[in-house]
């Protein structure tokens, strides 16, 4: 298997929640881990369908809920109403930068970012357990946009 540490890692939370272990769950896992950004879960059922696969969007749809609940992958809203995951498999923390025109979205690191929530936290008496931190923006660059707003 092509993502054995992930696979041990699922199969371990599939039998603790007492849910089925299908070869087809594991379709959709490596799937996932392969998509190369972000993606909506219709994204990934084109994507299998073009690749000959068998699995059912229901399959897709319950697989992906499950590897958000097991942390194999996240779950983002980028304002668009749409779902997105992303996979978080042995990739660094990083935050976005989202052009409110195109859609476009550009992942960064910053370290005065990396360290924000745990001050906050700390201030308030809270313990940090996770944080998602997203910038809504417009592209400068026409080039880079795909829909000018003429500024």
């Amino acid at each position: 298997m092509k993502y054995d540490k992930a696979a041990e890692i699922f199969t371990s939370f599939l039998k603790s929640g007492k849910n089925r272990i299908t070869p087809e769950r594991f379709e959709v896992m490596d799937a996932a881990l392969d998509y190369d950004g972000h993606f909506g879960a219709d994204d990934l059922y084109i994507v299998m369908k073009n690749l000959n696969s068998r699995v059912s969007r229901a399959t897709v749809y319950k697989t992906l809920e499950l590897l958000v609940q097991c942390e194999l992958l996240s779950k983002r809203n980028f304002g668009e109403n749409i779902t997105r995951y992303e996979s978080n498999y042995k990739r660094q923390s990083h935050d976005h930068l989202i052009c409110m025109d195109c859609g476009r979205i550009v992942e960064f690191v910053n370290q005065k970012v990396k360290k924000l929530p745990e001050e906050i936290s700390q201030e308030l008496e809270f313990e940090v357990s996770s944080y998602s931190f997203n910038i809504f923006a417009r592209c400068k660059n026409i080039k880079t946009c795909k829909y000018y707003h003429g500024k």
